[in-house]
């Protein structure tokens, strides 16, 4: 017995039905960029590693894909150089049989295309990039292996501006998509505060991480996390009501103030939140955005704002994140660079929607018409009209077998196709073109060259 074919856990196949919804989203969030003046790039699939290391943080170098150098990559290799007390160093191993790897994100590609093409590019820089992402993590609800991400970032720039602007697409892109979210920002600036005025600034990376896991794992895990760190219950207890606070955007401002007396990094995080959100009132923006200072986003460029849109009426994770990073391209060579972006999680927001039921009814059709085949000269007398309507930009189908009519029924109807032309000996000999409305029952015959009349009765119905 052959194997029963699979594919690997954390990826998914996409037949026609869903393609249809994810190009809906793809072309949604598409528009939306463009209208903000946002030009579309591609990257390689594969990076090299070292691009990609270094850039996420530990945690994010487990999770990336490493790909096995071609030929016999383990040929001629000392193992006993990469022997150590504790058994083999096999990240050193890895590195030597692994020189590239599968990217984790579009912002570290993003950022080494920039540097690589900048005598091409004129700043600020505004592109963006719907490409799939790759991570080796474990497959579970809303999270995937494999998955697609919409990134949009404008670089070459510090002004807010470019962060309202981001606020902006988010609001409009979920107003199209008929999801309500909510935008929570906070400024890594803030977060390198609290690890000042805790008395840990060489913390900050591991108090950002635990703290980003606040609402998975929730309070007393993230404390208990950070004194496995190395902070002291002291210290734990100066950021927990930080961690805990509420009212409104304003109320947190001028609360948090009054914490970051100590230090001017945190009050400098504060000032950038307060002049943002001034933008947001400013610009009107309709989309809910609160101030969450337990946000954390746990990557290590990010430097200033960061964002995470959660969806308000379907349990999932977030579906839209990212951040400002000024030292991102610095990493590789050109430093000074500013730059601000978010992702859009496109197979979390299908999730949405399919659990929402919002996707439109239509999507599930790829043709219009659908001309049966009532035999060999039937078919030549309906191909020209075929043609002249697919010229005029309908989605057209002549089926390709003569077969019984009932087979050819149930196959427009398995395609959700809406209308359908049975032309037989009789049309032809009067050299009519019959078109039924498959919903309704209405039908309609027309002359063969009024392909005007078909396209109007179809429209109309």
């Amino acid at each position: 017995m052959p194997q029963k074919p699979s594919i690997p856990k954390g990826t998914r196949d996409f037949g026609q039905a869903e393609m249809a919804r994810r190009n809906y989203i793809f072309d949604t969030i598409r528009s939306v960029f463009r209208t903000y003046g946002y030009a579309q790039i591609e990257t390689p699939a594969m990076e090299n590693l070292s691009t990609l290391l270094g850039k996420y943080g530990d945690e994010g170098d487990k999770l990336l894909f490493r790909i096995l150098n071609s030929g016999d990559a383990f040929s001629g290799i000392d193992y006993d150089s990469f022997r150590t007390e504790e058994g083999y160093n096999s990240k050193a191993l890895s590195l030597k049989v692994c020189e590239k790897g599968l990217r984790y994100d579009l912002t570290v590609p993003f950022a080494r295309f920039i540097v690589q093409h900048q005598s091409e590019i004129s700043f600020p820089f505004k592109r963006f990039q719907i490409q799939p992402v790759w991570r080796a993590d474990r497959p579970q609800k809303g999270r995937y292996r494999e998955f697609y991400q919409c990134d949009v970032d404008a670089i070459g720039s510090k002004s807010q501006l470019c962060e309202l602007e981001l606020v902006q697409i988010v609001a409009r892109v979920f107003e199209l998509l008929g999801i309500r979210v909510l935008m929570k920002i906070n400024n890594r600036k803030v977060l390198t505060g609290l690890a000042e005025i805790c008395g840990f600034p060489d913390k900050v990376v591991d108090i950002t991480v635990a703290i980003d896991k606040l609402d998975k794992i929730g309070l007393d895990a993230v404390k208990a996390e950070m004194m496995e760190k190395g902070l002291t219950p002291e210290a734990v207890a100066v950021l927990e009501p930080v961690l805990t606070l509420s009212g409104s955007n304003e109320d947190k401002l001028a609360v948090m103030r009054k914490v970051m007396a100590g230090s001017d990094t945190g009050l400098k995080g504060l000032d950038e939140l307060d002049e943002l959100f001034g933008f947001i009132r400013e610009a009107g923006v309709k989309l809910p955005c609160e101030i969450d200072l337990s946000l954390a986003r746990g990557l290590n460029y990010y430097t200033g704002a960061i964002f995470e849109v959660k969806a308000l009426d379907w349990e999932i994770g977030s579906i839209c994140g990212g951040g400002r990073y000024d030292n991102l391209t610095g990493i590789f060579g050109l430093p000074d660079m500013s730059g601000v972006g978010v992702s859009f999680g496109a197979d979390r927001i299908y999730d949405v929607l399919t659990g929402l039921d919002k996707f439109p009814s239509d999507l599930g059709s790829t043709t219009t018409l659908l001309f049966a085949n009532m035999g060999a000269e039937e078919v030549a007398y309906v191909l020209p009209v075929a043609s002249a309507l697919r010229e005029r930009g309908l989605a057209v189908e002549v089926y390709p077998d003569a077969s019984k009519l009932k087979k050819q029924f149930d196959y427009a109807d398995r395609k959700a196709i809406p209308f359908l032309s049975i032309c037989g000996g009789d049309e032809k000999a009067a050299g009519l073109i019959q078109v039924k409305n498959l919903s309704s029952g209405e039908q309609k015959s027309f002359p063969k060259d009024n392909v005007d009349g078909i396209l109007e009765f179809l429209a109309g119905n």
